[in-house]
């Protein structure tokens, strides 16, 4: 079988954000627009944090899932996709973070 990917999901989301409203949270969510998908997504990750807190490794999965769901569709709400990210992840390694991080200081 193969592992689910990060790339899996985001064409998930793509193919629910076809969807009528009725049938997908997906669309539900794009439909309330970017400042609501920001909303929801800031809920998880506090979620997320507040779990790592508290050492329960699988509410800090579990949470974690949301978060990337919800990263996913924020991003999705904006017209960004996962590729767009890659990229400047990409751009990002040729330099250790502390160099990259120093760098955008200057700028």
């Amino acid at each position: 079988m193969a592992r689910f990917t990060i790339h899996d999901l985001a064409a998930t989301i793509d193919a629910r954000a076809a969807s009528s409203g009725d049938v997908s949270y997906t669309r539900k969510l794009l439909d309330n627009g970017p400042a609501y998908c920001a909303k929801k997504f800031g809920e998880e990750a506090v979620e997320a944090v507040i779990a790592s807190i508290e050492g329960d490794r699988d509410h800090l999965l579990a949470e974690t899932a949301d978060v990337m769901f919800h990263l996913l569709v924020l991003l999705k709400s904006r017209g960004v996709s996962l590729e767009d990210v890659e990229d400047v992840l990409a751009q990002r390694t040729h330099r250790s973070g502390l160099e990259e991080k120093a760098a955008r200081k200057r700028d």
